[in-house]
């Protein structure tokens, strides 16, 4: 009579296959279309952005390691996907100095200080870029136009910390938001699609963010109801005012395509960890981001507001949690 072996373990029994540094790299790999489009654009510059916000993210991350692997929090991917996604969001003519302030900033204060990945209450590269936003609003709002040369800087990339920059010989132009908000002049959603604006990094090729974001929405890296929610309200909200006056309102078209409404719309919105837990929550959370954004483009002293908006449901998260709960099963709803 022959033995079996009985084999046991703890719970969970089932386990998914996808790891957190899977799922980092996967989106990662995503991001390179999008930064290919971006050195295209801007040349050297986006690079050098690049590779500064990275490197200081990545820096950042070992030095508030305190176990003892050091490269423990590197394998993970967070720091890599925080630093990429922080250089999406900036001028190609910023300070590469500013650009490693603004990456020691999203990991200190928007991941370390909550204590580490899955504990962070805020998008950290989103944070990283609202600091940046409030210490050096000229810089984060000074943008040059594409097509200004692969191999030169643009702007003062390479001025000095804390020192008045020299000025430059650089075309400068206003984003295509900038120009809708304050000179009543739209793009045409064509040149919004493929991306020959000037803006930030992350704001080159609509087409190419659609697409990606279409892939990561059938591989199930990212769900599907932030998202929709988030572009329905806009397009719904937005399209209520286009109706009453388009001679002073943009057109849902042009607020879907246009700043950096699909890049938080993709990577930012659906960040797992500083978003809803639930389905309902999840529409929640879209609506009021969606919303924002209308009421910041339109009315906030600012011609963008993607970033805010999502900062400040990423703050409300945990209301929309408690309020949008499940019932267990066999229990009755509490209140």
């Amino acid at each position: 009579m022959s033995s079996s072996k009985l084999s046991i373990s703890t719970a969970p029994f089932l386990k998914e296959k996808e790891t957190t540094p899977n799922i980092m790299l996967f989106v990662v790999y995503t991001l390179l279309p999008v930064l290919g489009v971006s050195f295209y654009y801007f040349g050297l510059s986006a690079v050098m952005i690049t590779l500064t916000a990275v490197f200081s993210c990545m820096l950042t991350e070992w030095m508030f390691n305190k176990s003892g692997d050091k490269l423990k929090s590197l394998k993970d991917g967070s720091g890599l996907l925080t630093g990429i996604l922080l250089a999406l969001t900036l001028p190609p003519g910023f300070p590469l100095w500013m650009v490693f302030v603004g990456g020691v900033v999203a990991i200190g204060l928007g991941k370390a200080m909550w204590g580490g990945l899955g504990q962070n209450v805020f998008n950290p590269a989103l944070l990283g870029r609202a600091f940046l936003q409030s210490a050096f609003p000229t810089a984060i709002t000074t943008w040059s136009d594409p097509n200004g040369g692969y191999f030169s800087f643009r702007g003062t990339n390479l001025a000095l910390p804390l020192f008045q920059g020299e000025p430059v010989d650089a075309v400068s132009g206003a984003t295509p938001l900038a120009q809708m908000k304050f000179e009543k002049v739209s793009t045409d959603w064509i040149e919004l699609l493929i991306g020959n604006v000037g803006g930030s990094l992350g704001e080159t090729c609509g087409a190419i963010l659609i697409l990606m974001g279409l892939f990561l929405l059938l591989k199930g890296i990212i769900k599907w109801r932030i998202p929709l929610a988030i572009i329905l309200t806009v397009s719904i909200f937005s399209g209520i005012f286009y109706l009453i006056d388009p001679e002073i309102y943009p057109s849902p078209i042009f607020m879907l395509l246009s700043g950096g409404m699909l890049l938080g719309t993709i990577y930012m919105a659906t960040d797992p960890v500083t978003t809803p837990l639930t389905s309902k929550g999840g529409w929640i959370f879209g609506i009021g981001v969606g919303i924002l954004i209308v009421l910041i483009r339109i009315w906030g002293g600012l011609p963008e507001g993607v970033m805010y908006a999502i900062l400040l449901m990423n703050a409300g998260t945990p209301l929309i949690n408690r309020f949008a709960k499940t019932r267990v099963y066999g229990h009755k709803t509490t209140k």
